[in-house]
């Protein structure tokens, strides 16, 4: 590593950029051009294509993201469940099985629970939170081990170092979606883990304006990703990947607010006579608090509650909110807020969503850049 970019503030801002810079340009321009001339070399890799990810845009964005994490590598995608599925289908094939955390995002659980059977990849869930009771679940099939940093939508924290040394014992890959601690607060290499998986829609670009994801980890392990998406196409073009490396410059800005603001609401809920639970990693009364302190640089701004009344008492929370949107995703600037079972875990059946212990009247809280004071202004009168 450059010593002048020991700091991931600096990383963020330098980090990829082109040395010298291209005519003088001090923001890296977009290449919107599909094809380049070909230089020679004689190999597939050597061929600059868009659908290839190598343009100049990818090639600056890849180096930026291995260096955020202290990773060997990065890979960008065109959404984050493009680079959930291809890292997965990179490492596993038909005859192979996996352990996965019981409590994900739902379109990684729809990708598990509804095509991995017709692909012939078979799957046992684990309770993230019990690690002795892994070693029962191993098959000689067994190939890889996938958890959440923070689960989604419960914030649970799973025994992330034992994950890593889990995978490492039995010869596991480890992968881990870090899309809620974002590298701010984790960075998954460091901690052992294999490959770190990124929705790019959310914090690293914290814009609410593309759609894109990241495969970051081992070098061998993301060439595999990288030729697997190759050939299924799920490219970033290249003015995407502009305003992801533009976004990603604020990240460490935004990120440390929305820490400071997520652990102020989440304070205030818990405190709240109508709010029955409220799940934060940095709330004390958290189960794994001191773990995740252990882990995480800050708790991040992703908040889910319960509301005392069910899912009437959530409906009518999300009609009375003003200041914070009504709306799926997260990570950006503004503050918003979603019933899960509705919008992000609809594409599971009601029996799977009981099964990873997600109520209908649950409430997740994507906390944003605004004052915590009008945030909380809000919430309150949304709640009274």
């Amino acid at each position: 590593m450059n010593p002048e970019y020991s700091s991931i503030d600096t990383r963020l801002i330098h980090a990829g950029e082109p040395h010298p810079r291209i005519m003088g340009a001090i923001t890296l321009p977009v290449f919107q051009s599909s094809t380049f001339e070909y230089q020679g070399g004689g190999s597939y890799k050597d061929i600059h294509y868009i659908r290839l990810n190598n343009t100049p845009n990818h090639n600056a964005l890849h180096a930026k993201l291995a260096a955020l994490e202290n990773a060997e590598a990065a890979l960008v995608t065109a959404s984050g469940m493009a680079a959930i599925s291809t890292a997965l289908l990179s490492v596993l094939s038909s005859g192979d099985h996996l352990l996965v955390q019981n409590c994900l995002y739902g379109g990684t659980l729809n990708l598990i629970i509804n095509n991995f059977s017709a692909l012939g990849i078979e799957y046992d869930f684990i309770d993230g939170d019990d690690p002795d009771s892994w070693p029962a679940l191993l098959r000689p099939a067994t190939r890889a081990i996938y958890v959440e940093t923070m689960t989604n939508p419960l914030l649970q924290v799973t025994d992330l170092e034992k994950t890593a040394a889990f995978a490492r014992r039995h010869g596991l890959i480890s992968l881990v979606d870090n899309t809620f601690a974002t590298p701010i607060n984790f960075r998954p290499p460091e901690w052992g883990f294999d490959l770190s998986l990124h929705s790019a829609t959310k914090y690293l670009n914290g814009h609410s304006d593309i759609v894109g994801g990241a495969v970051i980890g081992r070098a061998d392990l993301v060439d595999a990703a990288l030729e697997k998406l190759n050939i299924l196409g799920g490219a970033m073009d290249p003015h995407t990947c502009f305003l992801l490396q533009r976004g990603m410059k604020t990240l460490a800005l935004r990120v440390r607010r929305q820490n400071a603001t997520g652990l102020d609401i989440a304070r205030y809920l818990e405190s709240h006579p109508a709010v029955s639970a409220v799940n934060y990693p940095g709330l004390e009364t958290h189960p794994r608090h001191e773990r995740a302190a252990r882990l995480f640089e800050g708790s991040g701004g992703m908040i889910s509650f319960e509301p005392r009344g069910g899912r009437e008492a959530a409906d009518r929370f999300l009609e009375r909110v003003r200041l914070a949107a009504v709306a799926p995703s997260l990570g950006g600037v503004e503050t918003l807020v979603t019933r899960p079972a509705a919008t992000s875990h609809a594409s599971i059946s009601p029996e799977e969503r009981r099964r990873a212990g997600i109520p209908e009247s649950l409430v997740r809280i994507s906390v944003g850049i605004e004052d915590a004071g009008d945030l909380i202004a809000d919430f309150g009168n949304a709640l009274s």
